[in-house]
């Protein structure tokens, strides 16, 4: 889903919710696994914790540097101001989610039973979420935030994405045709293009993200790239 914005980049908001939505069908494929235990692949692969990390930098962003300066901006309208209730709602509503698939994941009980009900909710309810972001929020976002308040959202995030940009940038860009890839690229400073062409992109498929006891370990560095 995407469309065009009178004021607003926003390439690498759509970017991550496009990454998003495919690690949840990963997610979702790798629960519903008979050929081995799931709860073994998602807690020995790395796809899972930085399917986490990356979710929670970008909505703690949103939490952080969106929804209050829009609430400010909005003040007294009603329908615009419940808008913007509905996304910290859904926001806050995915963290119990995460927390209970990790419980899951340690119970050797009840475990079993608990993930598949609780992945699908995942899928479900973040699924639900990213659309309606898209289809009702970010058009809102566009006609209030200035530019500049934009890229304080993109500063917040590209900090606390810093960590993990050798990993970050190709999980954004895994799968991503070649189209998409060039214009989410054409939006990276070039020290990074040429850390991702020639270093993290080869590391990043060899981590073998959904590979149950793949090392954990990546090259790691700055981001200076727009987290827009």
């Amino acid at each position: 889903m995407s469309q065009d914005f009178k004021n607003l980049d926003m390439t690498m908001m759509f970017a991550i919710h496009d990454a998003l939505r495919r690690e949840l069908e990963r997610l979702a494929r790798t629960a519903a696994r008979v050929d081995e235990d799931p709860r073994h692949v998602l807690s020995t692969a790395v796809g899972w914790e930085l399917f986490k990390k990356f979710l929670t930098a970008h909505q703690t962003s949103e939490d952080l540097r969106i929804w209050p300066v829009m609430r400010a901006a909005l003040a007294g309208r009603t329908s615009e101001l419940a808008l913007l209730a509905d996304m910290e709602a859904e926001h806050a509503g995915i963290a119990p989610l995460l927390a209970g698939i990790d419980a899951a994941l340690a119970d050797r009980e009840s475990g079993p039973e608990r993930l598949g009900g609780l992945t699908d909710t995942l899928r479900t309810r973040l699924a639900a979420h990213l659309d309606h972001e898209e289809r009702d929020a970010l058009p809102l976002v566009d006609a209030t935030l200035s530019p500049e308040q934009w890229q304080d959202f993109a500063a917040e995030q590209r900090g606390r994405l810093s960590p993990d940009a050798a990993r970050y940038l190709p999980w954004l860009l895994d799968d991503a045709d070649a189209a998409k890839a060039a214009r989410i690229l054409a939006r990276v400073p070039e020290p990074l293009r040429i850390a991702y062409e020639s270093d993290w992109r080869e590391a990043y498929r060899n981590l073998g993200v959904w590979t149950p006891g793949a090392a954990p370990g990546a090259a790691t560095g700055a981001v200076t790239a727009s987290g827009r």
